[in-house]
């Protein structure tokens, strides 16, 4: 795959919205905090389609894994991948290729699915690293890292369709298209 200015442009523009949104975050009682930066991965993936969206996931990540403050609470650094949270943030790229997925078949029905299974991976994903690390029985991962996050995450998929539908019909108008 090539990448042109536009396309290092733009992902180096929603590498900086992740980063805005995750500093967007609330911690909760299970240790997992509520964050936006999921959302903006599911709209890089949604409006750069699958590969420029998990491409996004990968430069976000490596650029935290060496320290830039970009994760949660301006934290960075490796360690932040073998703690609590580690399972949600190493799924990201996957989770962007998946929600991109629909977006590059421009069908709604594919578009909403492939949100939903982006949001599903993260969720797995981020429940069996949670249980590995802190030696959680299933019920308890499930507990902290999924049930609170149920609601936000469906809004989130209802927010990430509604921004992006408004995002791609105004660069329509202007000429721009992202994928």
């Amino acid at each position: 795959m090539k990448l042109n200015t536009r396309d290092i442009c733009l992902i180096a523009m929603f590498v900086a919205i992740v980063t805005i949104c995750a500093q967007i975050a609330i911690p909760l009682p299970g240790g997992v905090p509520f964050t936006l930066q999921t959302w903006a991965i599911l709209l890089a993936g949604l409006l750069l389609g699958s590969k420029k969206g998990a491409i996004v996931a990968v430069a976000y990540l490596l650029l935290g894994a060496v320290g830039v403050p970009v994760f949660a609470n301006f934290s960075g650094g490796i360690f932040r991948f073998v703690g609590p949270t580690g399972g949600f943030l190493l799924s990201f790229p996957i989770m962007a290729y998946v929600a991109g997925i629909g977006a590059n078949k421009n069908k709604a029905t594919l578009v909403i699915s492939g949100l939903v299974l982006a949001v599903i991976i993260n969720f797995v994903c981020g429940m069996l690293f949670f249980m590995f690390i802190v030696n959680a029985s299933v019920e308890g991962a499930f507990g902290a890292t999924v049930l609170p996050f149920i609601p936000s995450s469906t809004f989130q998929i209802i927010m990430v369709i509604v921004v992006g539908s408004l995002i791609k019909n105004a660069l329509k108008k202007s000429g721009i298209v992202l994928h």
